[in-house]
């Protein structure tokens, strides 16, 4: 028999397609929802031993000890005489650090990239790998390599989800850093327009100083010094030397301005949003926040009565009064109890002159 050819055409293969993914998508995608793990006591243990002090001790003496091997690479003749040993311990550092991202990822697989420290690991370990493919690729002498080689530094943030006082750090600057922002730009604000008078007063090409001043540049750069009042004597000292009359009143107002006004209020910001702020700052914000807490039927606290000297005299003579009152109940008590124990003293005498005058009529 002749085959007969099978002809599909574009609409029939879209439908075709189109019948299979819908088929498939919401039995696949039922399957992701309703996915239970079957190993949750094997998760549970290994989950134990992350979260446990041995684990965060192992990895905190592993990022240590990568960073000593990483100063001592530093020198020369150290790293010339012991190559092999650094290899070693970079291929052993190495295999911690995918372990940990390993073991993280096995505990939880999709909520692991919800957290933005692991994702700062994984950054870290592609860092890792990248001098590693430069040699591959570019050879041992890429003209590149030592800036691969150079941000391995950066494996030094590992420690930080291992250190709760860093991170309360770093959770104080990503909320100041909105605030801490506007100050920059207002400080870049002021530094462009001292730049601008500043090439226009002393960067002119004749007897200007344009090695400090004779462009856009420049001026940013000894704008920044003076920020920073690093060397500004030496500054003004080149701007005297050119007999420029506005230069002291021109540095003096910027460092005015720039260090001790916009550096000032930068620190002041960090600080401010760093320490631990209470919720109420005065005593009359702590009432009417306490007021707004109260019931119809809850007594009223009130400030101005609460501190007055009648209601102190009456409320301490109100203790004294507690204080004799519980002085008198107490007398009371002695005297009951004392009543009580005559009574049971003399009930077992009355039995025993009952017994004795029976017996005599016998």
């Amino acid at each position: 028999m002749d085959r007969l050819p099978m002809v599909f055409s574009r609409e029939h293969v879209k439908e075709i397609s189109s019948s299979i993914l819908n088929l498939s998508s919401p039995g696949l995608w039922s399957k992701i929802v309703n996915f239970r793990r079957k190993d949750t006591e094997f998760c549970e243990y290994v989950k134990r031993f992350i979260e446990g002090h041995f684990f965060s001790l192992l990895m905190i003496s592993t990022i240590s000890s990568n960073a000593l091997c990483m100063v001592l690479e530093t020198y020369y003749e150290i790293k010339s005489n012991m190559f092999l040993m650094f290899e070693v311990v970079e291929v052993i550092f190495t295999s911690i650090y995918w372990f940990e991202f390993y073991i993280k990822l096995y505990v939880d697989p999709i909520g692991y990239w919800k957290n933005g420290y692991n994702l700062l690991n994984v950054v870290i370990l592609i860092i890792i790998s990248v001098p590693f493919y430069m040699w591959k690729l570019y050879g041992r002498h890429y003209q590149y390599l030592n800036i691969g080689e150079g941000i391995q530094s950066l494996r030094i943030l590992k420690l930080i989800p291992y250190s709760r006082g860093i991170r309360t750090l770093i959770t104080a600057l990503g909320q100041t850093i909105y605030t801490v922002a506007s100050v920059m730009t207002l400080l870049f604000l002021l530094m462009f327009i001292f730049a601008i008078l500043g090439f226009c007063l002393f960067g002119s090409s004749d007897g200007g100083d344009v090695n400090n001043w004779g462009n856009l540049a420049a001026a940013f750069f000894t704008l920044f010094s003076l920020t920073t009042v690093d060397g500004w004597t030496d500054l003004q000292q080149d701007l005297d030397e050119r007999e420029f009359t506005l230069s002291r009143a021109f540095t003096i107002f910027f460092i005015l301005l720039g260090s001790f006004v916009f550096l000032s209020m930068f620190v002041g910001v960090m600080i401010i949003h760093t320490e631990k702020k209470s919720e109420f700052q005065t005593f009359s914000e702590l009432v009417e926040g306490f007021k707004k807490t109260l019931r119809h039927t809850d007594p009223m606290v009130l400030e101005d009565f609460c501190t007055t000297l009648p209601f102190i005299d009456i409320y301490l003579s109100t203790l004294d009064n507690q204080d004799n009152t519980i002085v008198k109940l107490q007398e009371l008590y002695y005297e009951m109890v004392n009543v009580l124990n005559q009574m049971l003293e003399d009930k077992p005498v009355k039995k025993h002159s009952v017994s004795s005058e029976k017996s005599g009529e016998y």
